[in-house]
Parts: C-alpha cells; structure tokens; sequence
C-alpha cells in the first residue's frame, strides 16, 4: 500500500451517450473537466463523433471532431460525412471488427482513441496521464447479446494507451458513483447504487464507514444488465417508427409473397447500428427489397432515412419523447423531415407496458444481488439512483417498491461517477478497487 497520496489522480467515464473525465487533489478537492460550447461550460461530453474526408480521394485520414462539435458539424454539413454514436455497445462484440471511413478502417479502439483525443482537446486540460494515477470505469456487464468481456479490456487498453496512459486501473462505474455519494453520508451506512447508462444498467451494494475521519468502504456485490436507456428508446422506436417504415410489410420474391425480414427494423432500434448502416450492405439490400415491396413508399422512407444521415434527428426526437413522459402523462411524437412524417401520441400507460418486460429483467437482477451478497432489502439504508433513466416514473417506483421511496435518492446524473473514480485514486490502496484488464 501506498503511503503518500498523489497530488492528483483522474477519473474518466466513458459512456455510451456521454463522457466526463474529472481530477481529484490531495485536498479532497475534485473537479469535473469542463469546455466551452455555445455559449455555456459543459462537463458532459456526448459519445459521438463525426468524420469529414479531408480532400476527396485522398490517402489522408478523415478529420475527426467529437462531442457536441461532431454534432454540430453534422447539423451543418454541407459535404459528405460519417457521423458515429453510441460506439461504447461494440466494446465487447466479437462481431464487431471494423468499420470503413472514407477508405480508412476503424477499429473500436481507434474510434475510442480518436473520441478520446478530441475530448482532451476541447477542454483545454493538462493532464499528466502517463504520471497521475488514472482510473477508468466500466460496465459490470458489456452490452450485447454474448459480452466479450476480455476483447473489451483489450479494446480499452489499446486506446488509453494511445493516449500516453502508462498504468490504468478499471473500476465498475456504480463503485465510482457510491464513491462519490458517500462523500456526504454523516453516518455508516450500507448503500445499493444503481447507475443507468445509455448502454447497460449497473448495480453494486457497498458499506461505507468512518474510522478516525477516514472513510471506508466495503463492497458487497455487483451485477449488471445490458438494459437501460437506449433500450427503452428502442421499444418507441419499435412501437412508433418502425411500422411507419415499413415492419410488418411485404414483398414479392419468385412468386411468394414474403414478410420483410425484421432484422433491418432492429438495427433501425440501436443508435449505434444505425449510425453505421449506410455503410453496410443492408442500404443495397433495402434498395432492392422496395423493388419488389407491395407497398414500396414506407420502406423508401427507411432507405430516405439512411441515405440522408437522418439517424441523429431521429435520436433526438425518440429521445426526447421519453424525458417528456417522464414528467407527462403523455405525448405527441412527432419525426419530420420532407418526406418522411410520423406522428403518434404516446400515453405513459402505453410506454410503461412496452418497457415492463424490460423492467422485469432490471428487477430480477436487483433481486439476484441482494440474494449473492446475502443483503435484505430492508438492510439497505440508502439507494442511489444515477443517469438520466433512473427519471423514469416505472423505475423510480421498481425501487420504491422494494426499498421505500424515502431511501431513494439522486445526484447529477453526469458527474458523479468520474468524480468517484478520480477519489478512488486518492485513497491509500486504490488497486483493491481494480477489476483485472
């Protein structure tokens, strides 16, 4: 174990929407990156990032900006670009090896050092990342159907090594989020954190005490699920969009008339396929379906919305629909652009019942790790809800149900699991926390 603390250590979460990366001082002090971008400073950085071909039919590689910039610059294109979110989910996929820009391939760890690289430029930070200790969070569970969860250590390692970082440690993202939370416990206290990303659902159960003013902490448990925010947008996408672009429709094939194959309208579900679909052969294989689709209009709209880059709006309008129902009862959905038009008014009600097997899932795994750990629920004393679906009424009350809604609590959604990691590297043995690469 370590004597002397360091003069500071850096937290970075990666996420499947969003990034922060926070530094934390030998005062207890710690401290979000943070960067300017229309007019306001932001901590939160979105996991996207957007290619433009720096001379067409050039060997160059694409100039890559991320962030809202990737954002913006897709918003304003006025020439041809690739625009790419929610890579975070091909961490652990075997199936996933590279994609093609602009001639270049990618592999994941090159667009996650690529993201990375534009991150650290935006804010202007000085980070000693070979020197400082720096700990990285992951997902207790990768997304996917079958989690590569080595290839995905891997992957990670490649490119924060691109980045000069000399020795990471990875800890499981709800640990840094309890680390953060129990900064202001006044008492010990055993904690369930439930931290819902874009990509996966994470839970750990941990006890916290105070010996001699120096907090410590125990933990007890950890599971996790790949369910969380971008399912639930899948499921307004499957129940609202889809139909509209053609699921459910048929075509002409030697004589027989056949259902269109329903694997085109899942990859319309996951952000993260759809921003690479126009340059897969699903686009060429869609062309040639409308040739022959009895109704040929919806599915031209579904190759409308891939040719014309039209995924991020799309994201935009899915996902503020579900933040609306957060606090309404329902809401009138509405996706335009030119020719495309879809329109649909979405009651709570009805999302809650797309969402319950998901719910059901989260609920069953909660249950699995107060059962592992050897936890009741009624020795939990506080549960901490972090990331933007832990708003959704239905989970809200899945945690009330079975710890009590006076326990629940929340913190900033974005923050709190960077600034947590960053405080794991200030204490005198952070390699307890690791988990191996």
């Amino acid at each position: 174990m370590s004597s002397a603390l360091p003069a500071a250590s850096i937290g970075i979460d990666f996420g499947t929407s969003n990034t922060v990366i926070a530094v934390a001082t030998g005062d207890g002090r710690v401290q979000s990156l943070r960067f300017a971008h229309g007019g306001t400073s932001q901590s939160a950085y979105a996991s996207a990032l957007c290619f433009r071909e720096e001379r067409p039919g050039s060997s160059l590689p694409p100039n890559a900006v991320g962030g809202p910039w990737a954002i913006e610059r897709f918003l304003e294109a006025r020439t041809a670009l690739r625009f790419i979110q929610s890579f975070k989910t091909f961490a652990a996929s075997r199936s996933f090896q590279s994609t093609i820009i602009f001639r270049q391939r990618f592999q994941f760890e090159d667009l996650l050092a690529a993201f990375l690289r534009t991150l650290i430029r935006h804010a202007g930070a000085d980070l000693d990342l070979a020197g400082a200790p720096v700990i990285i969070g992951r997902p207790v569970r990768f997304s996917g159907s079958n989690p590569d969860d080595a290839l995905a250590m891997q992957r990670y390692g490649d490119a924060f090594g691109r980045l000069g970082v000399s020795t990471a440690r990875y800890v499981y993202e709800p640990v840094g989020a309890a680390f953060s939370f129990a900064r202001h416990l006044d008492h010990d206290a055993t904690v369930l954190v439930a931290d819902f990303g874009g990509g996966t659902s994470d839970f750990s159960i941990m006890r916290f005490s105070r010996a001699g003013g120096v907090l410590r902490a125990e933990p007890l448990g950890h599971a996790g699920i790949g369910i969380a925010g971008d399912t639930f947008d899948a499921r307004i996408v499957d129940r609202v969009v889809a139909p509209r672009l053609g699921k459910g429709g048929s075509y002409r094939s030697f004589g027989k008339v056949l259902t269109l194959p329903a694997h085109y309208y899942a990859t319309l579900a996951r952000w993260n396929e759809l921003a690479l679909m126009k340059g897969s052969g699903d686009l060429r294989e869609l062309r040639e379906l409308a040739r022959f689709a009895l109704e040929p209009a919806p599915l031209q709209d579904f190759i409308t919305l891939v040719e014309e880059d039209l995924g991020y709006a799309l994201y935009r309008a899915v996902s503020a629909a579900k933040v609306a129902l957060s606090t309404q009862e329902a809401v009138d959905f509405r996706f335009a652009d030119g020719a495309i038009d879809i329109q649909k008014t979405i009651s709570r009600t009805d999302f809650d019942g797309w969402i319950s097997d998901d719910l059901a899932r989260i609920a069953a795994t909660v249950d699995q790790l107060l059962t592992t750990s050897n936890i009741k629920a009624d020795q939990i004393e506080k549960v901490f809800l972090t990331g933007g679906t832990s708003f959704i009424p239905a989970v809200q009350r899945l945690f009330a149900e079975r710890f009590g809604r006076e326990k629940l609590t929340s913190a900033d959604q974005f923050e709190s699991i960077a600034q947590g990691l960053a405080l794991i590297g200030q204490t005198g043995d952070p390699d307890q926390w690791a988990i191996a690469a």
